[in-house]
């Protein structure tokens, strides 16, 4: 018995482009929105710390320190998935359902919250007068306290997208 049997042929044609697509709809975001904050809040701290190094004589250096380094370590993570967000739209999508994101978020949130109160209550023992840098310990440790509550609702997200899944 024979059969007729109809064969058709399609072709696409696919481009490629070496353009980088950079996905700013992320920042329009409130999750980036967040990390773009707690960046920018971040490198002002390291900033005012990294500064004011010489002047750290006076206070508790520990207190300094651990913030600076707390500091550090949310900066450098929060930026790589600002980036990560930025040139990939699956990248987006896809971290924000991982318990990383809420791992780190908690995480950063606790020691945030930890080192800037360490250094408020450190830098408040001492006079501030006569001391230039007074003000700039305060300032590190309250924006530290605001980066702090930055991690906290970043965390509040992810627990709810975390759970989302």
């Amino acid at each position: 018995m024979s059969h007729n049997v109809m064969v058709t042929r399609t072709t696409t044609t696919t481009t490629t482009s070496s353009a980088i697509l950079l996905n700013t709809g992320y920042l329009k975001t409130l999750p980036g929105l967040l990390k773009l904050l707690q960046v920018v809040v971040g490198a002002i701290v390291v900033g005012l710390l990294a500064n004011y190094t010489g002047y750290w004589r006076g206070y508790n250096f520990v207190a300094m320190l651990f913030l600076l380094l707390i500091a550090t370590t949310c900066l450098i993570t929060t930026s790589c998935l600002v980036i990560s967000c930025l040139l990939s739209i699956s990248t987006a999508t896809i971290i924000a359902k991982t318990v990383f994101d809420l791992v780190y978020h908690g995480v950063g949130f606790c020691l945030y919250l930890a080192s800037s109160v360490n250094l408020l209550v450190e830098v408040t023992k001492y006079n501030s007068r006569g001391v230039g840098s007074h003000d700039a310990f305060v300032a590190a440790g309250a924006l530290g306290a605001v980066n702090s509550v930055l991690y906290c609702i970043s965390t509040v997200l992810a627990l709810r997208n975390y759970r989302r899944v």
